[in-house]
């Protein structure tokens, strides 16, 4: 057996079942150690998994940790559930922040905000024909059909929020037809003014292609653009380029592929074009370039449409960050279990979001 076994990225490992994981719980050590920044990205069961590799036992079998721990926390929010977790987890458990100066003593400060946009008419009445579309089928279907429907449904609620072209893929005109992205220029046109960098990020990798070349043709300058399907050899010589200090200043990401991993503190500027329902994943891509080695204020903005689902997504994950401490995290899969009345709260478009 190995003396030590230290995993590094340890989320890799948040599905008990996957071959992965029985893989890496082959290894026979003496200590076992597990480096993570998101012990828990969807549900308590990926901690469950990360857990049962450094102390196989301790929290039990995944059928009775689910009934003892994940059910009741996840679902009614339970206190005692909690804290019995926290109990047994948190003498196995070594947490640092960036932001506690006795790690860090020169890491420059975190500037978080939401930047509220407005609809165009066109985005609004496309988005009330998706809602109107959504409810009427959820309504007439049940079970996983049901579920499908609601979750194709969001889906199209956040691209509409993006932009028109964005839902109807028509390789339209990207000028004046969104709210969001009318704001995303200003913010851009503003950073590169003062001389700054700036990561954008886009959970939709299709649309990062459209957002790149408008976002070219509207500064005239390079713009870099990395989503799952890059090559490795192209990725580093896109970090390399951007790090460098006459690199491009404008770098659009997709948040999977772009979100973890990466080196980018020459950016002071970060923008999540769209939000994404857990706060873990946010927060990662954020890290891209508030890391060690930035030594520049990072301003890191946040575009919501209000008045709409987008408005309620960030609702849910400053109710989820409550959470965080305890470590819970939350995925979309609850919200197709919602009934007609509370999904039609979820998603109705609210009289404030087009602009007056």
């Amino acid at each position: 057996p190995w003396e030590r076994v230290v995993l590094d990225e340890a989320q890799n490992i948040k599905s008990i079942e996957a071959k992965q994981t029985r893989a890496i719980r082959t290894l026979q050590a003496r200590h076992r150690i597990a480096l993570t920044g998101t012990p828990v990205e969807n549900r308590l069961s990926e901690l469950h998994s990360i857990m049962d590799f450094l102390n196989p036992g301790l929290l039990g079998s995944a059928t009775g940790f689910r009934e003892r721990f994940a059910h009741p926390i996840e679902r009614y929010r339970d206190g005692v559930a909690t804290r019995r977790l926290r109990q047994a987890t948190g003498p196995f458990i070594l947490r640092r922040l960036k932001t506690d100066e006795d790690i860090i003593s020169d890491l420059p400060e975190k500037i978080e905000m939401r930047v509220d946009c407005h609809l165009s008419r066109e985005q609004a009445t496309l988005y009330q024909a998706v809602v109107d579309e959504m409810l009427e089928k959820a309504a007439r279907a049940e079970g996983i059909e049901r579920a499908g429907v609601i979750l194709a449904s969001l889906v199209k609620l956040k691209q509409v929020c993006n932009h028109p072209a964005h839902l109807l893929r028509d390789r339209s005109r990207l000028d004046g037809r969104s709210g969001k992205l009318s704001r995303l220029e200003e913010i851009v046109e503003e950073a590169l003014g003062q001389g700054d960098r700036a990561l954008c990020f886009t959970q939709f990798a299709e649309f990062g292609h459209d957002l790149r070349a408008h976002l070219q043709e509207r500064t005239g300058r390079e713009v870099l653009f990395l989503h799952g399907g890059t090559p490795k050899a192209a990725r580093d010589e896109m970090v390399a380029r951007f790090q460098a200090d006459d690199g491009p200043s404008l770098f659009v990401l997709s948040l999977k592929a772009g979100g973890t991993g990466l080196n980018l503190t020459a950016a002071n500027h970060v923008i999540h074009f769209d939000r994404w329902w857990n706060p873990a994943v946010e927060d990662q891509a954020t890290d891209r370039a508030f890391r060690i080695g930035q030594r520049k204020n990072v301003q890191v903005r946040k575009l919501t449409c209000v008045g709409t689902l987008e408005e309620r997504i960030d609702e849910l994950i400053a109710s989820k960050r409550e959470l965080a401490e305890s470590i819970v995290g939350s995925g979309e899969a609850w919200l197709t279990e919602l009934d007609t009345a509370q999904l039609r709260k979820l998603v109705a478009l609210s009289s404030d979001a087009v602009a007056a």
